[in-house]
């Protein structure tokens, strides 16, 4: 092909003339957790293709980027604890803050927090909560304020619990009086008897789409991402979100990049990108979690910005915990997981 002819060929599919033919970058990133343009616009804009895929939980990512130690991806996107899990290993770099014009954009109350302090290794992407989903229709709203109702009899084969051993531990531990990050193994075997006694009243785990079996009418109770809800309400607004008593699960999904990573400035490009505040905004708007960005959460309307489901007040957030890294003691959790999942 010549020269003119290549020219033509790159502005007719839309890409900046600016930059080198076959630039690329490698994201590995949740399912239905971008807008399904953006990726179109960064390579309008920049020119960079993005090579794409997605994984349905942390576990998935982990082990992936363990085997692969380190390589295959330019940027992915783990949840809280895992970033420091991942850095610990060796399996992260550090990102390069003066590559990031948008970083200033960010909240700086959802910047320095313990699994990354200073932000050396992450970027902060979009966060939410872990509650309860409850259908108005079939149970009254005020029927239930806490994790507890979960364990009522009259709930029997009808809860769903995401598939994720430190939010459900979660549940039990802070109904306990213990902290959700605890590393004693007498409070997380305290945890796991006590989730025995709820295991009767769970129909299903789901952290694949948990609306779903509330919108087919499974279930009208469970532990839900606070998305999920935001998006199930577009086709049916009697499923809604509560924040139980005992305090939501809180997390972060940041953009980091993999020691391994290959395109390493076109992944600070691709997350420089991502901070934008106008493509922030169209994040929140698609997958209904929050932003971090300060600047993105500005142009929201107003009963977006305002809605509680999306962004919790001061009160709930503080009733909350954050997981950490337990390091170590991960293994025991994974030994009661797997003895409350095969029912021993």
């Amino acid at each position: 092909m010549n020269m003119k002819k290549w020219w033509i060929a790159l502005t007719l599919a839309g890409v900046s003339t600016l930059a080198t033919a076959g630039e690329q970058v490698i994201v590995y990133n949740w399912s239905e957790y971008i807008p399904e343009d953006t990726l179109q616009k960064f390579k309008k804009e920049t020119g960079i293709e993005v090579v794409y895929s997605t994984y349905e939980s942390n576990e998935t990512l982990y082990t992936k980027l363990k085997l692969m130690k380190g390589a295959g991806y330019d940027v992915v996107v783990p949840s809280t604890y895992y970033v420091s899990k991942m850095k610990k290993e060796g399996l992260l770099q550090k990102v390069d803050k003066a590559k990031l014009d948008n970083f200033k954009n960010l909240d700086p109350d959802l910047l320095n927090k313990p699994f990354d302090p200073n932000n050396d290794y992450s970027v902060p992407y979009l966060w939410g909560s872990t509650g309860i989903g409850i259908n108005v229709r079939d149970i009254p709203e005020d029927s239930i304020s806490g994790w507890q109702d979960f364990w009522n009899p009259k709930f029997k084969n009808q809860i769903l619990l995401t598939d994720d051993v430190r939010e459900v531990f979660h549940m039990a531990l802070r109904i306990k009086g213990h902290s959700a990050n605890t590393t004693d193994e007498a409070h997380i075997k305290e945890a796991y008897e006590y989730l025995k006694e709820l295991m009767p009243n769970v129909r299903v785990f789901n952290s694949d789409a948990p609306g779903e079996p509330f919108l087919t009418g499974d279930v009208s109770l469970g532990m839900i991402w606070n998305g999920s809800v935001v998006q199930a309400q577009e086709d049916n607004t009697d499923i809604q979100y509560l924040y139980p008593k005992e305090g939501a699960v809180f997390w972060m999904d940041s953009f980091v990049i993999p020691a391994g990573a290959k395109n390493v400035e076109n992944a600070h490009k691709f997350i420089n990108y991502m901070l934008k505040a106008e493509v922030a905004k169209d994040c929140v708007d698609y997958v209904g979690y929050a932003t971090p960005n300060k600047a993105g959460k500005a142009l929201l309307d107003d009963e977006t910005a305002s809605n509680p489901t999306i962004f919790p007040d001061k009160e709930t957030l503080d009733a909350g915990e954050f997981h950490n890294d337990v390091g170590d003691a991960v293994l025991i959790y994974d030994k009661y997981w797997q003895l409350l999942k095969a029912g021993k």
